[in-house]
């Protein structure tokens, strides 16, 4: 069943302060919506909307036109999962031991696991380059060894949509591609409907479909990334001048921000 997760017109706030303004996303499925904009415009706030972790002062977050509301917190993990920014340092626990604990929302209450839970725990570690992990205590990891364990948590969840806020975050050159890669491979291959919080205006470009600029809480921008990954756009929103260039071959768009010490490359 194909699932599309919805915010419309959402405000939200911080102690009865408002930071986000009739905002709207819409996340499809085979499709990859990345959230951009400076620090503070709202980014992951409307992403832990979309979870239900953050409350909806206004407007709606629904599943297939439906509300969220009605749905027990298991329900919606069935369908829905986040990878965050602010994660628990497990302790004293081995790497399949918390990849397992994405297949929680599918086990009864006092249930073992079953031969689908061990081989969706299986194949979110081989996707995720950490298979040859799973025996290590998660105490000895690096940042970037961990990410990779959250987000291979995050896949064994096997929902239909699934949300990531900075999930290269700590991640060296190599698994960064790997990881946009592999969102590219849940949209493409799996028909999943996916949101994501990128600062990497270049990461964007490579892996979205639909790109939604926000700026101070409201949408500047949404669209393709060529749509929407532009100077006007993106100098207007980062304070500072901003050239997008397309390669010819791919079509693809290159950010690339101009300091003031920039200096051009002699021949």
């Amino acid at each position: 069943m194909t699932t599309v997760l919805e915010g419309r017109d959402l405000v939200l706030g911080y102690q009865r302060a408002a930071v986000v303004h009739g905002v709207s996303v819409r996340l499809e499925p085979g499709r990859v919506t990345a959230l951009i904009g400076p620090n503070g415009s709202g980014k992951s706030t409307v992403l832990r909307s979309l979870a239900r972790l953050h409350p909806v002062a206004e407007g709606r977050v629904t599943l297939d036109d439906a509300d969220t509301a009605p749905l027990s917190a298991k329900e919606f993990a069935r369908r829905v999962t986040l990878l965050s920014q602010s994660r628990p340092h497990p302790s004293g626990l081995e790497v399949r031991d918390v990849v397992a604990f994405g297949r929680h929302p599918h086990r009864g209450r006092f249930a073992g696991a079953t031969d689908a839970d061990r081989a969706a725990v299986d194949h979110a570690m081989a996707v995720t380059g950490i298979a040859d992990m799973a025996g290590r205590p998660v105490d000895q990891l690096s940042g970037g060894e961990l990410q990779r364990v959250w987000l291979a948590t995050c896949l064994a969840q096997d929902t239909a949509v699934v949300l990531l806020d900075e999930p290269t975050n700590h991640l060296d050159l190599r698994y960064q591609v790997e990881t946009l890669d592999l969102v590219r491979d849940l949209a493409d291959r799996h028909g999943t409907a996916l949101g994501v919080v990128l600062h990497d205006l270049n990461h964007a470009a490579t892996v979205a479909d639909q790109v939604v600029l926000l700026h101070q809480g409201t949408v500047r921008a949404v669209g393709t990334p060529v749509d929407v990954l532009t100077p006007a756009h993106l100098s207007a929103v980062y304070g500072l001048p901003i050239r997008c260039l397309v390669d010819p071959d791919t079509g693809a768009v290159r950010v690339e921000a101009q300091g003031r010490h920039r200096r051009h490359r002699s021949r």
